[in-house]
């Protein structure tokens, strides 16, 4: 028996996660974050110590002139309205600076893992910053998942950070 018009029956539903809500897109929505978001990116890129051509790959590569009225307007708290692909990469960077924050005790040991050369076969023996400037969203979004896999606990390859490092003993367990 067929089902009812209008109507689709368990097996004609599309399978998988649910789609995004479109409305999140919508210019109030990205005029809402673009400020805030882009002022965070800033303060970022100034502890990571992005260079002007930096930032800009970050971002997408927007123009110069682009680049420094987005700047300029965020600073005087004017309104602006980024993209869906500028927002997503600086979301890419906010997630990326909180998950350093979290693996390391200070701002600027996070930083200096950003900037180190890495062993971790993602990253090839490049400093992950490397991939964070590289001007493609693959590139900040693979820093970003690495970090998160690292704080959920998946095993991060050492580097020259961990080469001093001494693993517990037995007799350094104390049981009270």
């Amino acid at each position: 028996m067929a089902a009812p018009r209008g109507q689709l029956d368990e097996y004609a539903k599309p399978k998988g996660p649910d789609r995004l809500d479109a409305t999140r897109f919508e210019p109030a929505n990205r005029r809402r974050l673009s400020g805030p978001g882009l002022r965070s990116f800033l303060a970022i890129a100034d502890l990571w110590g992005l260079t002007e051509e930096q930032r800009r790959l970050v971002l997408g590569l927007p123009s110069r002139s682009t680049y420094h009225a987005w700047v300029k307007t965020v600073r005087e708290h004017g309104d602006i309205t980024l993209g869906v692909d500028v927002l997503l990469r600086i979301s890419a960077v906010l997630g990326t600076h909180q998950a350093l924050g979290i693996l390391f005790p200070r701002e600027r040991d996070g930083v200096e893992w950003l900037r180190t050369p890495h062993r971790a076969t993602v990253f090839g023996g490049a400093p992950p910053l490397a991939f964070v400037t590289c001007g493609m969203q693959d590139g900040l979004l693979t820093v970003r998942r690495f970090l998160d896999a690292a704080r959920g606990g998946v095993y991060m390859e050492p580097n020259e950070l961990d080469a001093g490092f001494a693993p517990c003993a037995d007799v350094d367990i104390v049981v009270s």
